[in-house]
């Protein structure tokens, strides 16, 4: 069982500013700046929605038992969309300097939209966040996305600042039409 949010005034409101200034450095494309506010040790990690039934379903009245779980999102160990460390983010981040990043050439526009934060204390002295996001992507002249979903970070503080420690990335698709995948959520 999850922990319940906490109502400390104060935390939320630090943790809600950190955020923010870290959608603003993404939309900036500030992207060195950005890797500043990840812990060393981060595991960045976007889990791959599938199409599985639930077990109240009797929508199909014969079909394979494995398929019938609560759990619509693959599982730690298996298959992500992304599963990125500090060392290949920064990677990333060096590619798009480099100018051969063709998926950014010109560079994409985007906000930003973090909402719905609930903060969690957590025993070690870390913060759970959970947050629902808007990401609006606009490149070139017809190429337009919007990506919705939640995130869940573990956010630790390093020498008085919040780091991101850790942070699961779940998409309200299951499937992705997009062209590429090249911002940072």
């Amino acid at each position: 069982m999850r922990n319940e949010p906490v109502f400390d005034h104060d935390l939320i409101r630090e943790v809600e500013q950190f955020l923010y200034r870290e959608a603003r450095l993404l939309d900036e494309r500030r992207f060195h700046d950005w890797l500043q506010l990840l812990t060393d040790d981060i595991r960045y990690w976007m889990a791959n929605r599938t199409n599985r039934y639930p077990k109240s379903s009797k929508a199909i009245a014969i079909l394979d038992p494995a398929r019938y779980v609560e759990e619509d999102l693959t599982g730690d160990e298996e298959l992500a969309i992304l599963d990125e460390t500090k060392a290949t983010l920064a990677a990333r981040v060096a590619r798009l300097d480099t100018g051969m990043a063709w998926a950014e050439d010109p560079p994409s526009r985007t906000r930003h939209l973090i909402g719905n934060l609930e903060t969690t204390p957590l025993e070690n002295g870390e913060v759970s966040a959970r947050t629902a996001f808007l990401v609006y992507r606009s490149h070139l002249e017809t190429d337009h996305q919007l990506l919705s979903g939640s995130r869940e970070d573990t956010l630790r503080q390093v020498d008085g600042a919040w780091k991101v420690a850790r942070r699961t990335i779940v998409l309200d698709a299951n499937v992705l039409l997009d062209k590429n995948l090249s911002v940072f959520l």
